[in-house]
């Protein structure tokens, strides 16, 4: 089967895509500038990623997404919520609900999903990959199942060849994820999580802090926590 893959360089669509290619041809990357605040390092490693796999990588400008939202991921006078691993535990789930509303963006999932579905039937591919996982369905619900299922019904009807949405991860939690790209041999030195954009990952944002804790639970390294100097 042939497919189109979503791109962003975070863990997630890192794994997906090493994931997915052990039974995947895939054919090409989309990588979204909707003008987040780490857009730059976003198409740099996804490049770097593309270049390693040997896949094309296109880059879609959105911006307009921007100027229709208010989020802490594309406005810099709203800062990025500061998580603690204690704040992901579940106790405070407000916390977690608050984060998540600071960085929505509207729609943003669907408009990627549809998107990639013009190119993957232009491509004369079966499936869109995307990173959507357990983990971050709780909180998110354009990471669900009940969204994949939803949009591969709708995808019957706007694509000539019933585009599906493939999500290796979407029963797995952010450990679970970090072993299984381990295994798929995913090149996670040059995956970029950090709602920020600066030099080095801000390693207290939501997204930063998974990302530390899954790899502490798993009792690995993160490759690029240790190509950067930051976990040697």
């Amino acid at each position: 089967m042939r497919s189109v893959t979503l791109m962003s360089s975070g863990l997630d669509s890192v794994a997906a895509l090493a994931i997915a290619k052990k039974t995947s041809d895939i054919v090409l990357a989309l990588t979204f500038d909707y003008g987040q605040r780490s857009f730059r390092r976003e198409i740099d490693y996804s490049k770097a990623i593309c270049d390693h796999y040997g896949i094309e990588n296109r880059i879609i400008r959105l911006d307009w997404l921007k100027d229709i939202t208010n989020t802490s991921l594309v406005n810099e006078d709203v800062d990025v919520p500061e998580l603690s691993a204690d704040d992901l535990s579940g106790e405070n789930g407000a916390i977690t609900e608050d984060s998540a509303k600071s960085v929505w963006v509207p729609n943003r999932n669907g408009i990627f999903l549809n998107i990639a579905a013009s190119f993957a039937e232009s491509y004369d591919c079966d499936y869109v990959i995307a990173g959507f996982n357990g983990e971050e369905a709780k909180t998110f619900p354009d990471n669900s199942k009940e969204f994949v299922d939803a949009s591969d019904r709708c995808f019957y009807y706007s694509t000539a060849n019933g585009v599906k949405v493939l999500a290796p991860l979407i029963d797995m939690d952010k450990q679970t994820i970090v072993n299984e790209a381990i295994e798929a041999e995913a090149p996670l030195e040059w995956s970029w999580s950090c709602y920020h954009g600066e030099d080095k990952p801000c390693g207290v944002c939501e997204s930063c802090v998974r990302r530390a804790r899954a790899f502490n639970e798993a009792g690995l390294k993160d490759p690029l926590m240790v190509r950067l100097g930051m976990d040697v």
